[in-house]
C-alpha cells in the first residue's frame, strides 16, 4: 500500500527538503522490531534523485500526527543507508537522539 499522502506529496517533501526533483522507483514494505515489540511498520517509497550532489537514492514516507496533519520523513541514500530499512532505522535513531536529555 503507498504512502497515504501519496508520492506527490512525497516529491513535494524532497523539492523542499532536498532541493531537488526526483522519480518513484518503487514501494518497499518495512517491519522494523527492538526486542520482538515492533517498532515501526509501514511502507517506504524510494526515490531516484535528479542531480543530487552527494546521493542517488532518497527515502520517503509520512506518518499521521495531530488531527489532518502529517510529518514528513525524507532519508538520503548515503552511506550507512542502502536501503529503505536502513533508512527507517536511521530515522528512529534520529528521532532518539533528539529526544535524549542533554548531559552536562
Amino acid at each position: 500500500m503507498p504512502d497515504p499522502a501519496g508520492v506527490p506529496a512525497l516529491l513535494d517533501a524532497i523539492r523542499h527538503l532536498e532541493g531537488v526533483e526526483a522519480r518513484h522507483i518503487e514501494t518497499v514494505h518495512v517491519h522494523e522490531r527492538h526486542e520482538g515489540e515492533t517498532v515501526w511498520e509501514g511502507d517506504v517509497e524510494v526515490f531516484q534523485l535528479i542531480e543530487h550532489p552527494k546521493a542517488k537514492l532518497a527515502y520517503a514516507w509520512s506518518e499521521a500526527t495531530t488531527g489532518t496533519k502529517r510529518r514528513f520523513f525524507v532519508v538520503l541514500g548515503v552511506p550507512p543507508v542502502g536501503s529503505a530499512k536502513a533508512a527507517v532505522q536511521a530515522s528512529i535513531m534520529a528521532d532518539a537522539t533528539k529526544l535524549a536529555p542533554s548531559e552536562g
